[in-house]
């Protein structure tokens, strides 16, 4: 199937590229709709897929040459974002048939994560190859390809056990939280934004002990459905700047464009809590919080 179709994959991961560099490749939601109506424009690409998640963006797609289609994905990720190709060229791999279809299957089974054996990337690849089915920009081949994805994914996690600790960039955060604080009772945390990795993370630091959640989203009524299934408090996005200090833990999670958190705000939280530390962590791509 795979010679005769011509699969390729061009993409950047954690493995590869640093985040300030892969946050800037990221396709949004809406910017995953726009991109997938134009590559299914281009006569040389007849079907794509295109799986972008914390850690990878990855477009799968069946071409009529494979080293012109690599060479227009590449451009393609580039000229999108608006960025010079430059020297991006060491940040990206590609892998041609067979070794698509394997690599795939690596990913789907979590074998490629940051966190091996992790939950939430097989609901990120559906959720990729479902999008693509509703703009019809996969076809034939890409169906057959992640449809067996899934199963092998399955098989894997079934065959193997690798997922029985439920292991996730949240629950690793947590762990690391856990070593921070030795005890999480009677510790705060706030999140900022509503994703699932960050619900995640709170509910791990509920499991623990902690007694307080703060909420806050630029949807004020998803963050009160979400305070409100946690026994927490829903805050105004607005305002949960100067309610940093109440939270032990921040968890941020947004899809802003840019950094929400700088340096002074956090000097400025730590002031109130007479120098009591804050532990920081960050899922959102692009970031939340300034590097500094």
């Amino acid at each position: 199937m795979t010679s005769e179709a011509n699969l390729i994959l061009v993409g950047v991961n954690h493995k590869t590229t640093p985040v300030e560099i892969r946050e800037k490749l990221a396709f949004s939601q809406v910017k995953l709709e726009a991109s997938l109506e134009q590559l299914v424009s281009s006569p040389e690409i007849t079907e794509n897929i295109i799986l972008s998640t914390c850690n990878r963006v990855e477009i799968y797609a069946r071409v009529e040459n494979n080293d012109r289609g690599i060479q227009l994905l590449q451009n393609f990720i580039c000229d999108y974002h608006g960025i010079t190709r430059g020297n991006l060229d060491q940040y990206f791999y590609s892998y041609c048939d067979n070794q698509a279809v394997e690599h795939l299957f690596r990913v789907s089974s979590s074998l490629d994560s940051m966190v091996l054996g992790e939950a939430q990337i097989l609901g990120q690849v559906k959720d990729a190859y479902n999008t693509a089915l509703s703009f019809s920009s996969t076809g034939m081949v890409l169906n057959q390809l992640f449809e067996k994805a899934f199963n092998v994914a399955k098989k894997v996690r079934e065959e193997t056990g690798i997922s029985e600790r439920g292991v996730s960039i949240s629950s690793a955060a947590v762990e690391l939280a856990k070593k921070i604080f030795e005890d999480l009772e009677n510790h705060s945390v706030m999140l900022v934004g509503t994703g699932e990795m960050a619900e995640l993370a709170a509910k791990h630091l509920i499991s623990y002990g902690v007694k307080t959640v703060y909420v806050a989203s630029r949807t004020y009524e998803r963050a009160a459905t979400l305070a409100q299934s946690l026994n927490g408090c829903a805050l105004d996005f607005k305002s949960f700047k100067e309610e940093m200090h109440r939270a032990d833990i921040i968890i941020t999670s947004t899809a802003a464009p840019n950094f929400i958190i700088h340096k002074e705000m956090m000097e400025a939280a730590i002031q109130k809590r007479k120098n009591k530390p804050i532990f920081l962590i960050d899922i959102a791509v692009p970031r939340d919080i300034a590097p500094e």
